[in-house]
């Protein structure tokens, strides 16, 4: 497996609770696919750098992860579907 650091960012104007089910959603393509979620870091709420889909502030999200390319194409996918992420970036880490 791969090591992997993937941010997204999530619309502000959903509830709370509709937020942690969209992170929670995300954890578990990881863990459904037999990859293993490392860390979380919640980034907090920042001003985006421009209007994204009409939002001009968004919660930022970190996730460490262990996977395999085919879990990382679903999450992918998944994260370009789902309305409450407005982006979303994966950058596959240097082996140590």
């Amino acid at each position: 497996m791969t090591n992997y650091e993937i941010m997204f960012i999530v619309k502000t104007t959903m509830e709370s609770d509709k937020i942690k089910n969209t992170i929670d959603t995300m954890k578990k393509v990881i863990t459904d696919g037999k990859g293993k979620v490392v860390e979380v870091k919640d980034m907090g709420e920042k001003k985006l750098a421009y209007p994204i889909k009409k939002e001009l502030t968004g919660y930022y999200y970190v996730l460490k992860v262990e996977a395999s390319k085919e879990v990382v194409a679903e999450f992918d996918r998944r994260a370009s579907i789902d309305e409450a992420i407005l982006r979303h970036l994966i950058i596959k880490l240097d082996e140590e």
